[in-house]
């Protein structure tokens, strides 16, 4: 048989109190469920353990053995949960989270500036490409993880939490910036553009937009592993890059980038939290973040 603790515990409070009720009202549950847990218990050992009267309760032998032999087994239950509650204190007092460039550049500093008015969680923020993040949530180096694009979620769990707009932008001297028409996908994929690297939610993203549309890219001309650089490289005449609308903003807003419009490519793309376990994030911290970016509206156009 594998013991049930709970039932165990009962039996040990029946024989201090004397009474099923009053073992039952100790433990927080009716006498009816209390009977039921008691007899589920001597169907288990297949004996009785307690001799019942009008007047009360009291132990059989067999049941005096159960109660005496199951202390040992009782105390370490109640050890293992104060050494997991205190684990799970220790473990509150920090959240670790791993996000992809344009959500952890563009998106979480303000919510995350939020979050810690209402929590004393510690958040440290590590920015990687997604399919980095996926791997260091999935090896337990990051408690909670933000991605821009597919990535393989083997061992994880996942949420959506958003959307975001990728947007194609060169500098304005560039013939693409020129152009009247939109851009379509046998051009786009004609000319090598700048590009994060691989393992970059947005590079895949865009990518797969481009052969869904039918074309197949180019190699990138220029390989980058920040937005930042990408941006800093078509401002000053590099080929034209693609990125996430928001963390254009600045850019096209002042004048020192030009969108360039496409025809036949889905520019848009989901941001999903990723953790390891059942089918919500873990309780704490990491919950109500995901719920406190869900609830923002954030990430949207």
């Amino acid at each position: 048989m594998q013991p049930d603790l709970v039932n165990l515990r009962l039996l040990a409070e029946v024989a201090r109190s004397g009474s099923i009720g009053a073992a039952g009202r100790t433990l927080a549950m009716t006498q009816q469920s209390a009977s039921e847990r008691i007899r589920a218990l001597e169907a288990d050992v297949g004996v009785a353990l307690l001799a019942r009267s009008p007047r009360g309760a009291v132990l059989t032998p067999a049941g005096r053995l159960v109660v005496e032999w199951s202390a040992d087994l009782l105390e370490r239950g109640d050890a293992f949960v104060a050494a997991v509650e205190s684990l799970r204190a220790e473990k509150a007092q920090e959240l670790r989270v791993h996000a992809s460039l344009t959500i952890a550049e563009t998106v979480l500093p303000g919510l995350l500036v939020r979050f810690r008015r209402t929590s004393s969680t510690r958040v440290t923020l590590h920015a990687a490409n997604s399919a980095a993040v996926a791997t260091a949530v999935r090896d337990g180096v990051a408690d909670l993880g933000f991605v821009e694009g597919p990535v393989d979620r083997t061992g994880l769990s996942a949420a959506d939490v958003g959307e975001d707009t990728l947007v194609l932008v060169a500098a304005p001297d560039d013939p693409w910036a020129r152009r009247r028409t939109p851009v379509d996908a046998p051009a786009v994929a004609g000319r090598p553009l700048g590009s994060r690297e691989p393992g970059s939610g947005t590079r895949r993203v865009w990518e797969d937009a481009v052969r869904a549309a039918g074309a197949e890219p180019a190699p990138p001309e220029v390989e980058l592993d920040t937005t930042a650089a990408l941006l800093a490289s078509a401002t000053s005449g590099g080929p034209p890059v693609v990125v996430s609308r928001r963390a254009a903003a600045p850019a096209l807003a002042t004048g020192a980038l030009v969108e360039v419009r496409t025809r036949g490519i889905a520019t848009r793309r989901v941001f999903t939290a990723l953790w390891v376990g059942g089918r919500v994030p873990p309780r704490g911290a990491a919950r109500d973040l995901v719920a406190l970016i869900a609830r923002s509206g954030q990430p949207q156009d």
